[in-house]
């Protein structure tokens, strides 16, 4: 986002918001307007913090938002299980009792980086989201019942993973 002025304008914003409240602008020098047509905006914007500032609700009033509610930990750790107990299905008796572990350190993990690791402009990548998480999973069902044959064997598997 461009930085505000004083007064908390952001000229380049306001040039986006001239063009979507009257499809074009006036040349300074010969004072003529000049119409822009067959244009698309598409926008994504999270949160404000970490850098990102809001955005005037002049702006934001062309736009549609688009919003997801924030998963809590049952409906993750519910998600998660479902999938882990079908593959760990024809692995051990040991390996098949450490599923809900599993997911629990998982969420545990997770909610630890996302609340340290907070995205700041000059670390803007340190955003998480579940995709994350989905992807310790799936390494870990990655795995095959020959190869993890007990609980030491997944718990490496696990932290190899994260």
């Amino acid at each position: 986002m461009p930085k505000k002025e004083e007064y908390g304008a952001q000229p380049p914003i306001e040039l986006i918001r001239q063009w979507l409240d009257h499809q074009g602008w006036y040349n300074r020098l010969s004072k003529e307007f000049w119409e822009i047509q067959d244009i698309v905006f598409v926008t994504a914007m999270g949160p404000p913090g970490g850098g990102r500032s809001t955005l005037t609700q002049r702006l934001q009033r062309h736009f549609n938002i688009i919003t997801y509610s924030v998963l809590d930990n049952n409906s993750i750790e519910m998600i998660f299980s479902k999938i882990i107990n079908r593959y760990f299905s024809v692995f051990s008796d040991e390996v098949k009792g450490c599923t809900k572990q599993i997911v629990d350190a998982t969420q545990i993990v997770y909610s630890g980086v996302e609340d340290k690791l907070k995205p700041i402009p000059a670390k803007s990548h340190y955003t998480f989201n579940l995709r994350d998480m989905s992807k310790i999973f799936q390494g870990v069902c990655s795995s095959s019942a020959k190869l993890v044959l007990n609980k030491l064997d997944l718990v490496k598997l696990w932290v190899h993973e994260n």
